[in-house]
Formats: structure tokens, C-alpha cells, sequence
């Protein structure tokens, strides 16, 4: 990752602390992936992929995350809870939008797994 990204991986788990979420991994990987931020609030498990754009003309952070990318998240996902095994009675995908000089944009439930085999 390059000092950009991890900055903003910095950002994106200050906010959610800040937010009241537990931070249980970063930049968890696999060969078919890598999960940017796992954290839990109360009983949910949240995997949190961070996007940046530094020009908005080119979209917004969370519009970059296509049908693939998602689906790689998924997939990591699955493996992160067969190898952790987080205690947890739900989870859920989010998206942290940052755009340089702005507020990060936290999309809850900003996708789901519905179709893989939960």
C-alpha cells in the first residue's frame, strides 16, 4: 500500500473509533484479497472498505467499488470469519468515502451478500 492509502486507512479507523466501533483488524489479506478495516460495533461485525478520490469530477469513493470488487470482498470476508471466527450475531459491508479536505462519507450496509452462501 502507498503512504497515500495507508493514510487514509489512518483516517477511516480514527472515524469509526470515534464513532464507537472496535477495530479488529487491518489490511487483513488473503490470495483472493484484502479486507481494509474488520471492526465490530455492539454485536456486528463490519468490514469497511476505504476509497479515496482526489478529484470528485472522476465519482464519488463508494461508486468505485464495482460488482467485482465487491464480490473479492465477500469472498475475503468469508474466509476472515471461517479463520477469526468473530463473536457476532450479524455483519455487514460499508463503504468510508474520502475526498481530501472533506469529512469521510461512512455508508452503512453499503452492499450485500446476498447470493454467497452466507
Amino acid at each position: 500500500m502507498n503512504e497515500k492509502g495507508a493514510r487514509y486507512e489512518e483516517q477511516a479507523a480514527l472515524f469509526l473509533k470515534a464513532a464507537g466501533f472496535e477495530i479488529l483488524d487491518r489490511n487483513w489479506s488473503t490470495p483472493m484479497g484484502e479486507l481494509d478495516i474488520v471492526a465490530r460495533k455492539g454485536d456486528t461485525v463490519v468490514f469497511v472498505e476505504v476509497r479515496a478520490r482526489s478529484n470528485p469530477g472522476y465519482g464519488t469513493p463508494a461508486e468505485s467499488v464495482t460488482p467485482a470488487k465487491r464480490a473479492r470482498l465477500i469472498r475475503t470476508a468469508q474466509a476472515y470469519l471461517k479463520a477469526r471466527r468473530p463473536a457476532a450475531e450479524s455483519f455487514r459491508f460499508d463503504v468510508i468515502g474520502i475526498v481530501p479536505g472533506a469529512e469521510p462519507e461512512h455508508i452503512e450496509d453499503a452492499f450485500s451478500a446476498d447470493g454467497f452462501g452466507f
